[in-house]
């Protein structure tokens, strides 16, 4: 490839990004896809409808992404989820103050997006205290405290922590064939599970899954595949094209938040440039709002009173801590992340769940002391 070739083919990256994040935010917004709803429909009403939809994502992204593997497409170890560094306590902690957070706030960071595009006003100001608290952590002061103390605490690994490249190690087995049976196997297993019962089979649950899935999968090639260069025509290194991360990519929604506002913000400045994150963050309010205005269910929300704003502060703030942390949300270590099967995923994944259902907990218990 030619250097005057690469300002079109960053172009085709961009654009096929926020194709996919329009299609993410459509999807969301028409089937109520949601982590922090389906985890409070367990607890409230143990009604695994939404759950179902979570988890039919998740498997079809594990099929999706593992047979690409399989096919030499694309490798987890380029991804920010799989290296040998599992530094599983931020991942732990980092995803027990994301979950405690999305449930203050209403929603997680793609929710909060599509909220966003949805008309509500309260969900844009989740979204601002979103980025600065993330930025804070990607750069700032939590960013200090983050990598003194708990960053430090890391296992290092022989190889990539995603569980295909620790079974080829321990087996002698190829990565590829490794990904081919783990990924088919636990991703089967997830979409056996939710198809199971009538409820999984329903349109709405079939619509969110399998799209939102297969979104995080096309990201994935997107990044890996179309944006991948194993020689760039003027530093001769392999690159990854349009990333924050300088790695392969898929959807999360925290880190980028805080790259976009940053963007915003100092637009003029030559060294900020469109990256897959920051498109996506603008393809998901742009999808979820064409869905809504359409469907006539664009509405104007704002904040019911003084309690209502201090807890969606609050809860932006440990999102944005936490996420970055965390390194992904439920979407970035939920879909994207245990998409490789990246142990640190499952860590923080754990953590978020943990944290949410420790704040619903929290939320009904002040209920009843109020009643």
């Amino acid at each position: 490839m030619q250097e005057s070739d690469l300002p079109a083919l960053v172009s085709r990256v961009l654009w096929a990004a926020f194709a996919l994040a329009a299609a993410f935010g459509a999807i969301a917004q028409r089937t109520h896809f949601c982590t922090m709803g389906a985890v409070a429909d367990i607890v409230t009403m143990g009604d695994w409808t939404r759950m179902r939809m979570w988890l039919l994502a998740i498997g079809t992204a594990m099929i999706g992404f593992n047979l690409m593997v399989a096919l030499g497409w694309v490798e987890a170890r380029h991804s920010v989820y799989a290296g040998p560094r599992l530094v599983w306590l931020s991942n732990a902690f980092g995803g027990l103050l994301f979950g405690f957070g999305m449930v203050l706030a209403s929603g997680c960071g793609s929710k909060t997006l599509v909220r966003v595009g949805g008309g509500s006003l309260k969900a844009l100001v989740v979204l601002c205290v979103l980025a600065i608290a993330a930025y804070a952590t990607l750069r700032g002061v939590a960013a200090v405290v983050r990598v003194a103390w708990l960053d430090t605490v890391a296992l290092t690994l022989p190889v990539g922590q995603d569980l295909p490249s620790l079974l080829a190690l321990a087996t002698g087995a190829s990565t590829g064939l490794s990904a081919l049976l783990l990924g088919l196997g636990l991703g089967a297993a997830l979409v056996g599970f939710v198809l199971a019962r009538p409820e999984g089979r329903s349109v709405e649950v079939l619509v969110a899954g399998l799209g939102i899935g297969a979104v995080i999968v096309g990201v994935w090639w997107v990044s890996g595949r179309l944006g991948h260069l194993a020689e760039h025509p003027v530093t001769l290194e392999s690159v990854f094209l349009a990333t924050n991360t300088r790695r392969m990519e898929s959807l999360t929604f925290v880190a980028p938040i805080a790259y976009a506002v940053d963007w915003l913000i100092l637009f003029s400045d030559a060294g900020k440039v469109l990256t897959i994150g920051i498109v996506s963050v603008f393809g998901v309010i742009a999808g979820s709002a064409a869905v809504a205005l359409a469907g006539r269910r664009f509405r104007w929300e704002g904040f019911a009173g003084t309690e209502d704003t201090a807890n969606h502060l609050v809860g932006a703030v440990l999102m944005g801590v936490g996420g970055v942390t965390a390194m992904g949300c439920t979407v970035g270590q939920g879909l994207s992340g245990l998409s490789t099967l990246a142990l640190g995923s499952f860590i923080a994944m754990a953590g978020i769940l943990a944290g949410a259902v420790l704040a619903l907990r929290w939320q009904l218990w002040r209920l009843e002391r109020q009643a």
